[in-house]
């Protein structure tokens, strides 16, 4: 391994280190298609999921088996019936449905059970379990058609399947469910991933499908949207392919009724839950209830992270160096930029109220998150924040950022109009660039 290629590991690795702390005892639930669950699709799967499941994430698979059961039918020479995308279960449509979900779920039980050396699951061993967790019933007779054997989930015994997640098993839940009378019901995947969801109150629940994730009008990815923006998203339909119309409205419902996340994430894409879950930037869309990023006041135990995120600034000079001791002393002066829960930005406000003035200092982004328009929400906050408490006039000492600032409307200046005690600690090696802006009305 050359040095350049060290050294991006080691930080891949360091970045990836807050998240693995957050996700250890979350619970995960993965739904996926029947075109997932064979082939070589399965075995990266797979091999994605044991290192989830050996980093300490509780993971609920839920599995579909829609192609499988097409080829049963085939195979038995039955017709594939169905109604607003819905299939239509009749009795020998059951018997296939059963064969193939059965096979298929003996063929995700094999592929999890791997532990072959030279292998990315070698030496582990997933304990792979299941059980009548879905109690459901039929969908019944809509607009004239009876939908007979498929069903509806009606519950979901969370007890259960939170006890087996307590013994550190990996849960593995069929598109099948049992009604009280105890008929069997073929069930809609993504209904039964949203059911489970919400009813453990999951940190996340993740489809993979058949696209890269939601795309704005000029064809990029949406890597994170609330709620809401997504239900106009799905009400307008434009550009949703079949797998996001399923699973979109299922994702909304989800944040909605308590799950942290719903991540979208395309199924052909090799490592695509490592990549979505333990890098910034991720491969998918989130959806959450709320924006994604938000600011907040910095608190003590934020030192350390603050240390982490100005050193390489402070190192190359473009923040004037600040030491532990100087940031504890400080920290109710800085706010924080946070992307899902991992802090990403920050700024701080000096007062200078003899003067009328403040400085705005340490305003730092981290390279990933320099175009998701942070240092803009932390400079306006800390602008508020400044002419709240009456001051006239927010300055900022630059090296290298003077354009950034000469077009948010501060002009440049000289030492002589900083205030009097910052004004004594100028650094003239440094020659760092002055700009003010003016917070009065007009």
């Amino acid at each position: 391994m050359g040095d350049d290629e060290a050294i991006r590991f080691v930080d891949w690795v360091r970045g990836a280190a807050p998240y693995f702390h957050a996700f250890r005892g979350k619970t995960f639930v993965l739904a996926f298609g029947g075109e997932v669950a064979q082939g070589e699709l399965m075995e990266d799967l797979c091999h994605d999921c044991n290192l989830l499941a050996a980093l300490g994430v509780r993971l609920v698979l839920v599995h579909g088996a829609r192609p499988q059961i097409e080829a049963e039918l085939a195979r038995r020479g039955q017709e594939s019936r169905y109604h607003k995308g819905l299939r239509i279960t009749d009795e020998a449509g059951l018997e296939c449905v059963k064969a193939a979900v059965g096979v298929t779920r003996i063929n995700i039980e094999a592929a999890l059970s791997q532990g072959l050396p030279n292998t990315p699951m070698a030496g582990a061993y997933m304990r792979v379990t299941g059980g009548n967790f879905i109690t459901a019933r039929p969908i019944g007779v809509v607009d004239g058609v009876d939908y007979q054997y498929t069903g509806t989930v009606r519950r979901v015994i969370a007890e259960e399947i939170k006890a087996d997640l307590d013994q550190q098993n990996v849960v593995l839940i069929s598109n099948l469910g049992v009604s009280p009378s105890g008929e069997i019901f073929n069930l809609v995947m993504e209904e039964v991933a949203e059911a489970v969801a919400i009813a453990l109150q999951a940190e996340k629940l993740i489809y993979l499908c058949d696209a890269p994730g939601l795309l704005d009008e000029e064809g990029r990815l949406i890597e994170a949207i609330t709620a809401e923006e997504a239900e106009r998203k799905l009400n307008a339909g434009v550009g949703l392919t079949e797998d996001l119309h399923l699973f979109l409205p299922r994702a909304i419902k989800a944040v909605r009724r308590g799950v942290a996340r719903a991540h979208l994430i395309d199924r052909d894409k090799d490592g695509g839950l490592l990549l979505e879950f333990f890098t910034r930037q991720g491969v998918g869309t989130m959806v959450s209830r709320e924006p994604l990023h938000r600011l907040r006041d910095a608190t003590i135990d934020d030192v350390a992270t603050l240390l982490q995120l100005l050193g390489p600034l402070e190192a190359d000079g473009t923040l004037v160096r600040r030491g532990r001791e100087l940031i504890e002393m400080e920290i109710d002066r800085f706010v924080l930029a946070e992307h899902d829960g991992v802090v990403v930005g920050c700024a701080a406000l000096y007062p200078f109220p003899e003067d009328g003035m403040a400085e705005m200092a340490c305003l730092a982004v981290t390279s990933e998150f320099r175009r998701a328009g942070l240092g803009e929400r932390l400079m306006q906050h800390i602008t508020e924040r400044a002419r709240s408490a009456g001051y006239r006039e927010l300055f900022v000492l630059t090296t290298r950022t003077q354009h950034w600032f000469r077009e948010r409307g501060f002009r440049e200046a000289g030492p002589e109009e900083l205030p009097e005690r910052k004004r004594d600690l100028y650094n003239f090696q440094r020659r760092s660039k002055i700009f003010i802006k003016s917070l009065l009305p007009g």
